[in-house]
């Protein structure tokens, strides 16, 4: 679809740091404008589903997936301008847990990313910035494998015929996961994205995955 558009599209290295790091250096290479996965500006445009959520509902908890951290910022940022006292979890991949072992330490963190399905939350660095936002709104950051991701994208395509990606099945996985604790409470969930492959989904349904 991008190349239909007319994009040079380069696919570069084993993981989206490193793809990242490629993009910037190929920005300051040819003098390109390089629009960072997590900016302020891009916030603004994510808060407005959650200011839509949580004028909607106010759910006890609200499970968040995290990749470079715009997602959950922009949950914070919308708690904190409709006023709910939505407690935010966020979600990590337990194969990817770069921000899970930052939230607990406290300080930015590094780890490998394994993860097969959810890539879009498959960061190896955390940004700074988010990190900060996670660090002070965050009231826990939990991990789901891509088993319990792949029973989640299951479970939606069932129960409401919409297909999620793996990073967008994370926050069901999530609440899937601590059913038994939040038992009798309301609970608020995204499916923040459709990106994946047809093969993919294909295998996911079928059980493979």
């Amino acid at each position: 679809a991008m190349r239909a558009l007319g994009v040079e599209l380069v696919e570069h290295g084993h993981d989206f740091q490193a793809s990242r790091e490629h993009a910037a250096s190929l920005a300051a290479e040819r003098g390109l404008h390089f629009v960072p996965s997590f900016h302020r500006d891009l916030l603004r445009g994510v808060m407005t589903y959650w200011v839509e959520f949580f004028e909607a509902v106010q759910p006890d908890v609200a499970f968040v997936p995290i990749g470079q951290g715009s997602g959950f910022c922009a949950a914070a940022a919308a708690r904190a301008y409709t006023g709910v006292k939505t407690k935010l979890i966020g979600v990590v991949s337990a194969h990817a847990t770069a921000y899970l072992d930052s939230f607990k330490a406290g300080r930015k963190l590094e780890a490998p990313v394994t993860t097969q399905l959810a890539d879009g939350m498959a960061c190896r660095v955390p940004d700074e910035e988010s990190l900060a936002i996670v660090l002070r709104e965050a009231d826990d950051v939990i991990a789901v494998t891509d088993t319990e991701v792949a029973q989640a994208m299951r479970m939606l395509f069932a129960c409401t015929h919409n297909v999620a990606e793996g990073a967008g099945a994370a926050s069901m996985a999530a609440a899937a996961q601590q059913r038994e604790k939040w038992a009798g409470k309301v609970v608020g969930t995204t499916l923040c994205g459709g990106n994946v492959d047809s093969d993919v989904f294909a295998r996911v349904l079928s059980g493979e995955i």
